[in-house]
């Protein structure tokens, strides 16, 4: 007779080795279909075998589950380094009162009701179009959202991201610290724990619910167990074949979303040169908008900034041949740091864009209208089969905050289920 697990869970990201891990004494087997763990948390390596996060990095106090997990596994906490000047690019007379203007904005949004019948049609670029503020206010918000959920503002429903703004909710600044080790090896820990319960080259295409729960396809296998929990974004979650088909609320939820576009990139140097002019290498633009920049630089490891490209910008610059992508950076850095930032040692360059196994980065966002109740939806699931990934959070969604947040409550979750 075939074995049958308790839980398959699909997905090695936070939220799938969280819940794992939170499945204390039951059977469970995890499935990742890449050749690692982590998810839209990645390493690698510059040439003199420093480890250099090229997804998820940042953390801060104020995510006290990741910042648990941090100090259970021995992790070494790196403050960002920020001291200095701060720059936007290119400069304006108006920048401080552009930022305290678009920082309102910000806040007057989170005070909004995600239900209120005023927003309910509208997109972000329509609201930004009805706010009385200068034309540098509308370009450093539109930057920030734009950076922050990695999609162009015409496209995003205001009623999500009030309420997945809403859900942010640290007081220090989320690019606090990172993490020395990488916290790509927070999650190889958190894997090592689960020890042969794991089988990274096992994309899952398809779950067939049976008699006795369901059987999950993978690597020409099935797979049986009583329940699954789904714990990859809802754009990769669409992909895998259900048999039989999900319940048609359920299909149109997983078909809401669309993966973020987002290229990172770390750029190493000899020395941390901008500081030598009293700059943080803090560098906002607001042309091109979704570039920004920070110090990553830690001792013994060489001088880093590190370079996000987010939106219709990473959309546009990905076209590129990376020699010519390389040279944009460097050209945008050097531009605002001085001709010394085109003279790097290394760069490590990572598209999230149309990733084979996580969509994008940094999280899915909900497109479609009139798909409120979509995160619900995903949340109740269909049976023996479970939904989980940091989208759908309480709390810090699309991090890995609430990466774990979310596969420690579908956990409990099915734990009160089977107690009842």
């Amino acid at each position: 007779m075939p074995h049958i697990h308790d839980v398959i869970v699909v997905g090695a990201g936070f939220t799938g080795l969280s819940a794992a891990l939170a499945l204390t004494g039951r059977d469970v087997l995890v499935l990742e279909a890449a050749d690692r763990v982590g998810g839209r948390v990645e390493s690698a390596r510059f040439g003199d075998g420093t480890r250099v996060d090229t997804g998820a990095q940042f953390v801060c106090d104020d995510m006290e589950n990741v910042m648990a997990l941090l100090r259970r596994y021995g992790k070494t906490l790196v403050h960002t380094p920020m001291d200095g000047t701060s720059l936007v690019q290119p400069p304006g007379p108006d920048d401080d009162d552009a930022y305290l203007q678009s920082r309102a904005l910000r806040l007057q949004l989170r005070r909004l009701d995600p239900a209120d019948p005023a927003i309910a049609g509208l997109t972000v670029a329509d609201w930004l179009a009805r706010q009385r503020v200068s034309t540098g206010a509308a370009r450093a918000f539109r930057s920030t959202v734009e950076g922050l959920w990695c999609r162009p503002i015409g496209e995003l429903p205001m009623w999500y991201l009030v309420s997945n703004d809403r859900r942010i909710t640290n007081k220090q600044t989320e690019i606090q610290y990172f993490v020395g080790e990488t916290i790509h090896s927070l999650a190889d820990d958190m894997a090592a724990d689960l020890g042969d319960r794991l089988l990274t080259g096992h994309p899952v295409r398809q779950i067939t619910v049976t008699g006795e729960g369901v059987g999950v396809t993978a690597a020409g296998r099935m797979f049986l167990a009583r329940q699954a929990i789904v714990a990859v974004p809802p754009v990769m979650a669409s992909r895998i074949a259900f048999e039989p088909g999900l319940p048609p609320p359920l299909a149109a939820a997983l078909g809401a979303w669309r993966s973020g576009a987002v290229i990172k990139v770390q750029v190493r140097y000899r020395r941390p040169f901008w500081r030598d002019d009293g700059l943080s290498g803090l560098v906002a633009w607001r042309d091109p908008l979704g570039l920004f920049s920070c110090d990553v630089s830690r001792e013994g490891a060489g001088a880093t900034l590190v370079v996000f490209i987010a939106g219709p910008l990473a959309l546009s610059w990905r076209q590129m041949r990376e020699p010519a992508l390389r040279q944009a950076i460097l050209d945008r850095l050097a531009g605002a740091l001085g001709a010394a930032a085109r003279e790097a040692e290394a760069i490590v360059l990572r598209d999230w864009t149309d990733d084979r196994w996580c969509g994008g980065g940094y999280g899915d966002t909900i497109f479609d209208m009139q798909a409120r109740d979509a995160e619900d939806i995903l949340r109740a699931g269909a049976g023996p089969i479970h939904f989980a990934c940091a989208e759908l959070s309480p709390s810090f969604p699309c991090y890995v905050e609430g990466a774990i947040v979310a596969g420690r409550a579908v956990a409990e979750a099915i734990g009160v289920a089977n107690s009842e």
